[in-house]
């Protein structure tokens, strides 16, 4: 097939393929490039073995492809509001399941296994109560901080996430765009669905963006990757550690069982397991032919001759040992994440880890030699204060900017996060914080943190705010 005026033999990877052999021989001696590029970054290409590649195609073999992509599964999209009357974070993940696509959205909001991590990292911060303070001057709020020695307007970043073309078709470009309308640091993911040249290039001036890595098993790969990173800009290289293989994500996977059955059930009703079994992988097992498993602390040295004096962050620490030895292994920065409730299902929290973090490197007097973060379930301005006041130096989103740009493009990415920024503000103003320095503590109050008896789902976040408002986002036109 055809990609990009080159051309690929894909014949021994279709049994390997995570979507499926019928992905890529409806292609079969066509042009793929349409249909290549509304999901993958030319990037992804390295991953393959270096035999499967051909060379550029010869102009004078081109025959005009007759068959056209099937769109009949294209949805009539619904009406949106105006951007102006969403009054919150969840009011975008309303609209964006209304205008993606099933696949996509299956994709974006799967957790692993029952989901119990996914819906509890943003249901711990309602065990999170304050102690505000009164008769302070809050007149000016001050948010602007650094990350690894780079100014940001307020403490939160954009996480890395794949396949931003399943939200747009300009994909995580208007992240970029987004960061830097807003002030703030975006992590460059590695399987995103722009290139990294990209994405770099639409940064602006003084724009800091960082690099999200997954170890490839082809280390020389990884090594060129890595230097291509740090070669266009990037300020740190952000380690994903908590991903030797993926999970289940079962959501993503009925979908695209039900997608593929019927090439998996033949006329004499024979039923093959392998094939069921691949084929009902989903989008998430992208991943998993070139992932390295092998990844561990003693290849920390070989990460840091590569990167020099590019910091290098660990994403994905999920107890005080690991946050322990990150600094014994001269890590800049840590970022307290389960994968977003997506790798191993009933993990904690970041927000329920960073108590037991922060004490831990207190004990050894390291609190100020690393960076701590926390990503997974930040979805209110007070989910940032509550993590700044147990010692996080910030935060990071994944899916509001990704339901943002889905429902309106850059504008609905950089909607989301101002949001957070004047609710932030407020929280700020009625704790008594007029900087970020103000704020301590003792202005949490956590004994009921780490208690998993009940499990209370938030009505925000599963029923998108009707308990709260009769009416919908949908409604308010």
């Amino acid at each position: 097939m055809i990609i990009n005026k080159q051309v690929y033999n894909l014949t021994t990877f279709l049994k390997d393929h995570p979507g499926g052999a019928n992905v890529i021989s409806k292609y079969a001696g066509r042009d793929a490039t349409p249909a290549f590029s509304r999901i993958h970054s030319t990037d992804i290409l390295q991953t393959l073995p270096p035999e499967h590649y051909k060379g550029p195609i010869d102009p004078s073999t081109i025959v005009p492809d007759e068959q056209a992509d099937d769109d009949s599964s294209l949805q009539q999209k619904p009406p949106k509001p105006p951007l102006e009357a969403l009054l919150n974070v969840f009011d975008f993940e309303e609209i964006a399941k209304a205008q993606m696509e099933p696949s996509g959205w299956m994709y974006y909001s799967s957790g692993a296994d029952d989901e119990i991590t996914l819906r509890e990292n943003h249901a711990a911060f309602h065990r999170i109560y304050f102690r505000p303070r009164v008769l302070v001057n809050v007149d000016r709020i001050d948010t602007s901080t650094t990350f690894l020695g780079s100014p940001t307007s307020f403490p939160l970043y954009i996480s890395a996430t794949a396949l931003g073309k399943l939200a747009h078709p300009e994909g995580e470009v208007l992240l970029t765009r987004a960061a830097y309308n807003t002030g703030i640091i975006q992590m460059i993911p590695t399987l995103a669905s722009c290139s990294l040249n990209e994405m770099t290039s639409a940064r602006q001036e003084n724009q800091v963006q960082w690099f999200q890595l997954y170890v490839n098993k082809n280390r020389k790969i990884t090594e060129d990757i890595v230097k291509h990173a740090i070669a266009q800009g990037c300020k740190a290289i952000c380690l994903t550690v908590d991903a030797p293989g993926l999970a289940r994500r079962e959501k993503d996977m009925s979908l695209k069982f039900r997608a593929e059955l019927p090439d998996v059930i033949t006329k004499d009703d024979s039923t093959s397991k392998a094939a069921t079994k691949k084929r009902t992988q989903g989008v998430t097992q992208t991943l998993t032919t070139w992932l390295d498993g092998s990844v561990c602390w003693k290849d920390i040295d070989w990460l840091k001759s590569i990167t020099g004096d590019v910091p290098i962050v660990l994403k994905g620490i999920q107890c005080a040992e690991d946050a322990v030895l990150a600094v014994q292994h001269g890590i800049k920065g840590i970022i307290l994440s389960n994968h977003g409730g997506r790798q191993l299902d009933f993990a904690r929290s970041g927000v329920e880890v960073l108590p037991e973090v922060m004490s831990a490197l207190r004990a050894i007097h390291a609190e100020k030699d690393i960076e701590v973060y926390v990503d997974g379930g930040i979805r209110r301005g007070t989910d940032i204060f509550k993590c700044l006041a147990l010692g996080a130096r910030g935060v990071g989103i994944g899916r509001p900017t990704l339901y943002g740009m889905a429902s309106y493009g850059e504008a609905g990415a950089t909607r989301v996060i101002e949001m957070l920024h004047e609710e932030l503000i407020l929280v700020m103003k009625l704790l008594g914080t007029p900087t970020l320095n103000d704020i301590r503590p003792e202005m949490v109050i956590t004994r009921n943190l780490s208690d998993h008896t009940v499990f209370i789902t938030d009505s925000l976040s599963s029923s998108i705010y009707q308990p709260l408002v009769p009416q919908s986002a949908f409604s308010r036109l």
